[in-house]
This record gives structure tokens, sequence and C-alpha cells, in this order.
């Protein structure tokens, strides 16, 4: 009689328990957090599962994904999980297919928008791990392409290391020349260079 009544206990249980879904939102740095690459991911999740609960990241970091950490552990037996592509799921393939192992033993549904459901069977668990294979590779791909064409740009003279100047040498002599009759804010209005960049500049222009 008890074990029944555990029994229809634990069923009660699984009935009252809501059932959610989460979606998970991922972008690289801060700066892209206003951006259309983090909405672009809230509306097709939005679009699929209009009750989801979302969940935004934002990580310079390789590794360390605190958030997405988290949700992973409050993840319950029958919730979903929904993210828009296998990238914002995860990086490598060892890393993805422990998160895989991890929430299938809680019978957690894991929903790559752009591929579908990830399926708990071996034919499901040999098309995700060729897809993470593959992904893995062409990150890596993507990153060699990026240092051989580095290494080769800095083989000319003209190379400066970090981001290009958003304003030439002839466009900052002109603006530092207007300074001997205007004012850093007429000049910034002007031509639209910052007062601190004119700054810098001048400075440069007067050690020379």
């Amino acid at each position: 009689m008890k074990r029944c009544q555990n029994l229809v206990s634990k069923v009660k249980e699984r009935e009252d328990k809501k059932i959610m879904v989460y979606g998970y939102c991922r972008v690289s740095t801060k700066g892209q957090l206003d951006g259309n690459s983090i909405e672009e991911q809230k509306a097709e999740i939005m679009k699929q599962y209009a009750n989801a609960k979302i969940i935004i990241e934002s990580y310079s970091g390789a590794k360390e994904r605190p958030i997405f950490n988290k949700l992973l552990n409050r993840l319950q037996e029958g919730d979903i999980l929904v993210v828009t592509k296998l990238d914002r799921f995860c990086r490598t393939t060892k890393e993805g297919l422990g998160y895989i192992d991890n929430l299938m033993s809680k019978n957690v549904k894991i929903y790559i928008l752009n591929m579908g459901l990830i399926e708990n069977s071996p034919i499901g668990r040999l098309i995700v791990t060729n897809l993470l294979a593959f992904a893995e590779f062409e990150r890596a791909m993507i990153i060699e392409r990026t240092q051989s064409g580095k290494a080769i740009a800095k083989q000319k003279d003209t190379f400066v290391e970090g981001r290009p100047h958003k304003f030439g040498k002839s466009q900052l002599e002109h603006a530092i020349e207007l300074l001997e009759s205007h004012s850093y804010k007429q000049v910034e209005e002007m031509t639209g260079i910052s007062k601190s960049t004119l700054i810098r500049a001048n400075k440069r222009l007067s050690i020379k």
C-alpha cells in the first residue's frame, strides 16, 4: 500500500512540474550585446518557443561560461534547452558530447534550431558527433587562415599591430592644422575626430 502511495506521489509530482523552455543566447564580447547578433538569436528562439525563458551570456573567455553552467544545473527532467546554432552550445566535440550526455541523463531535450532535436539514440549520437567534429575542424581552419594572413601581413613595412586606425595620416594632419584657428570642440564637430584623438595626434606631431 505504501509503495503504491509513493508511486502515485511521484507521478503527481511529474504532472505538477511545469515544463520549462530555456533559450540560451551567447555572444563572445560585451560589444555585441546590443547589436543584431543577440537580437537575432532571441527572435529565432521566440519564433519557435514564444514561452521560452531567454538566458543571455556575454563572455570573452573561450572556456568560461558561468551563466551557461548555472543553467545546466537548473535544467530538470522534461525541460527543453534551445539554442540557434551548434557553436552557441559548445566549442569542441568533447565539450559538446559531455553536455549532451549530462542533459540526456536528466531527460532534458536539446533543440538546435538549425539542426533540429538531438535524438537520444545511437543514430542521433552519430549524427551530432560528426557535426560537432566538423564544426571544430572549421573553427581550427579559420584560426589557421587568420594566423597565416597575419604572418604574411607582418612581413610588409606598412603592418601595424592591433586594429586599423579610423582616420588616415592626412586627415589627422588636416585636423591639427584647423586647431591653429579653431577650438578642439569646433574641429571635432567639423571632422568627426574626437578631442582625445586630436590631442594624441597633436602631441605626436609636436614631438616629431
